[in-house]
């Protein structure tokens, strides 16, 4: 009896799935054109902001922080520029290279070839992988979860290496429609708040 109960709760119970490859991870990337997500953002201080998110790769992306955040932060032409509603002045402006976002914005990610994998494991249902640019290590490292079926990128962890984390979680995605290139213009945002 007790083997009958065995082999049915083997037969009820799902196996447990395997992580995803770096190269499967790599080519969902290099596939992806555009993708739209709404997003939820949670500080190391508790505080908490939602919005949502357009990509455009390579090397484009865009968070619109719903009210009354009202935030807008642009990453485009290697720049990352944030735009404070509060504050007159211009957006604070950085290299994207100084953030590990850029690692898998890049024009060709390769995860397998490069060495900034410092993590690759499965929890079950979902892949996490932990990466770190080795040429600028001081800049942090980037956590990403993906879920397998379908595969699809469902959040990510920013350690800045000062001891802030930021954790986005996205839903709603849509993968690879028409997107205007404006949307990633920091110039072009920087001449419409000054109108």
């Amino acid at each position: 009896m007790k083997k009958i109960i065995t082999l049915l709760l083997l037969m009820v119970t799902p196996a447990s799935a395997e992580k995803l490859s770096l190269d499967a991870v790599s080519s969902y990337f290099n596939k992806m054109t555009t993708a739209e997500a709404a997003f939820i953002q949670s500080n190391d201080d508790g505080s908490q902001s939602a919005g949502q998110m357009y990509i455009k790769r390579p090397g484009r992306i865009r968070f619109e922080y719903d009210p009354p955040n009202l935030a807008l932060v642009i990453v485009g032409g290697g720049q990352v520029a944030v735009f404070d509603p509060k504050a007159n002045a211009e957006p604070i402006r950085f290299p994207l290279r100084q953030t590990p976002l850029s690692l898998v914005l890049e024009s060709t990610v390769d995860l397998a070839r490069r060495d900034m994998v410092l993590g690759h494991k499965s929890d079950g249902p979902r892949t996490i992988i932990t990466l770190q640019d080795p040429d600028r290590a001081e800049y942090g490292y980037i956590q990403l979860v993906f879920t397998d079926d379908p595969m699809q990128l469902r959040q990510w962890i920013v350690d800045d290496n000062s001891g802030n984390k930021t954790q986005i979680v996205l839903s709603d995605w849509i993968q690879d429609q028409k997107m205007p290139s404006i949307l990633f213009n920091i110039q072009a945002e920087m001449q419409k708040r000054a109108n």
